[in-house]
């Protein structure tokens, strides 16, 4: 099948049901190629580049919502930033070569938190804390999803080596359809299979599960993966280390190299580099400050 990184957004006339398909294939493959994951890691991360997508589709603001994981377990960190210009990045750190197949909860280990950040370019971010419920991560949104939005919820998930998919659902206020036939919907649903979600496109995914319903499909909106680090971004991390750290680290190695977590862009900033962003000769400050 052509590479299709697109999320469609869809309505049920005669229930008070909205939702959401994504698949990610080029843009996943992006990910894929600039780091090697263990199996469940990949698939952790597939997952949770899906659920990012659709968890942004019905937000109202320009700017990234930030899902992430961390612990003090085998899996240290996965993070996925999805923007409202539906671009996307995500990446990973973890301890060892290899990974257990376990629930998620028991990859992070002790102190282990799922973090939902919203960053808008306009005013403040806001975070919220996903509890650890469930052995998967849809479960987990799920469960966030009804007790901090008061928004029942169904969210199904699936990522392989080529593809990461997901399938959103969500409950309306009174006044839209039957109010009973929310019930009805997830029960069909919930028959979908990982392998259908994954290579099937959204108007026969939804033909398959919904022929009897009256479903109005939006047009697809295309998602891409982009990396939001550059060297001015870097110069500014930089000049938060200071110059005296930053003067001795180029003294020792000649320069300070920094590369993306996400893209694994190398910057390199040498002597001359660090002037400019100091206005002053770090490294000579540094040798004089020795002597």
């Amino acid at each position: 099948m052509t590479h299709q990184d697109i999320l469609q957004r869809f309505i049920f006339d005669g229930a008070p049901v909205r939702g959401a398909l994504v698949r990610l294939d080029a843009a996943w493959q992006q990910v894929l190629a600039r780091r090697s994951y263990p199996a469940p890691l990949e698939r952790l991360l597939g997952e949770m580049m899906a659920a990012s997508s659709l968890l942004s589709a019905n937000l109202k603001f320009e700017g990234t919502l930030v899902m992430q994981l961390q612990g003090q377990g085998a899996l240290q960190l996965a993070v996925v930033e999805s923007n409202s210009d539906r671009t996307l990045r995500a990446t990973a750190r973890w301890d060892g070569d290899s990974l257990p197949d376990v629930p998620v909860k028991e990859l992070l280990g002790t102190g282990g938190v799922c973090v939902i950040t919203l960053d808008p370019k306009q005013g403040e971010a806001w975070q919220g804390i996903v509890a650890l419920e469930g052995d998967s991560l849809a479960p987990m949104l799920e469960h966030y999803m009804a007790r901090s939005e008061q928004l029942d919820t169904r969210m199904i998930l699936a990522a392989n080596h080529e593809t990461a998919a997901g399938l959103l659902l969500q409950r309306l206020p009174d006044g839209h359809g039957d109010p009973d036939s929310w019930a009805h919907v997830v029960t069909l649903a919930n028959t979908l299979k990982a392998e259908e979600l994954l290579m099937l496109d959204a108007q026969t995914l939804l033909h398959r599960l919904y022929h009897e319903e009256a479903v109005r499909l939006f047009d697809a909106e295309p998602m891409a993966f982009a990396c939001t680090c550059s060297r001015e971004r870097v110069g500014d991390m930089l000049r938060m280390l200071g110059g005296q750290e930053v003067g001795e680290i180029i003294d020792e190695q000649g320069s300070v190299e920094i590369a993306c977590e996400f893209c694994n862009q190398k910057y390199v900033f040498d002597d001359e580099d660090a002037r400019e962003l100091f206005d002053f000769d770090v490294v000579a400050a540094v040798r004089e400050a020795r002597h």
